[in-house]
Order: structure tokens, then C-alpha cells, then sequence
């Protein structure tokens, strides 16, 4: 069975990674291009400018992150539709750039995929 995995854009690519997809809106600080080698980009699945800005990569906000990306995302089907169909096809890596490995958007955004895959 295909798995969703979430790695830091600094941690170098490993051949069970499967697709790439970097997963924020802005490009990763330091990180070449050629360096990250992703196969996708997709700005439009990461959370809003507001809600990153508000949640400020605060443990004590995870709960509430979370659940406000979700509506988000809820909202949005077409953001991470293409996401669920690239898991269903073979491994699958969110790639992000936040230094915190436990609290940021691509854990929440694997959440949220893992429930549409039933995982």
C-alpha cells in the first residue's frame, strides 16, 4: 500500500519518497531549485498568508491550526484532490520548509489525506 510521507525541504530526497510535492507557498529559505528536487509545486494546498501568519508555527495553537486548515481545505477540494489521486498511485512525499517537524502544515495537510484515503 502506497504511503504519505512529510519531509523537511533540507533533508535530502531517499528513492522510497515516491512523487514530491512541495507542499507551502513560498519556496523554501537556502534551498536551491535543482537542490530540492520536487516533482510538483502546489501553492494553492498550503495554508492561507492569515492563517500561517496567525498560527505562527505555535505548539499551543496546533489544535486550532489544524482544524481551521481542514475547513480550508474542506472549502477547497480541487487543492488537494490531484494529492489523494498521486497517494492512490504509489508513495507520496509533502515537502515543507518549516523547521518544526511536529507542527506545520504538511503533518496537518497528511491528516487530512490519510482521512480521505481512509488510511
Amino acid at each position: 500500500m502506497a504511503m504519505i510521507h512529510t519531509k523537511r525541504a533540507y533533508d535530502p530526497p531517499e528513492p522510497n519518497d515516491g512523487t514530491r510535492v512541495l507542499v507551502d507557498r513560498i519556496w523554501p529559505r537556502g534551498v536551491k531549485k535543482a537542490d530540492l528536487q520536487i516533482d510538483r509545486w502546489r501553492k494553492d494546498v498550503a495554508p492561507s498568508r492569515e492563517l500561517r501568519q496567525w498560527f505562527g508555527h505555535d505548539p499551543d495553537k496546533w489544535d486550532e491550526f489544524q482544524r481551521r486548515y481542514h475547513v480550508g481545505l474542506d472549502e477547497h477540494p480541487k487543492s488537494w484532490q490531484p494529492l489523494v489521486e498521486l497517494a492512490r498511485e504509489g508513495n507520496l512525499t509533502l515537502v515543507y520548509g518549516a523547521r518544526d517537524r511536529a507542527h506545520n502544515n504538511a503533518i496537518a495537510l497528511k491528516a487530512y489525506l490519510d482521512a480521505q484515503l481512509g488510511a
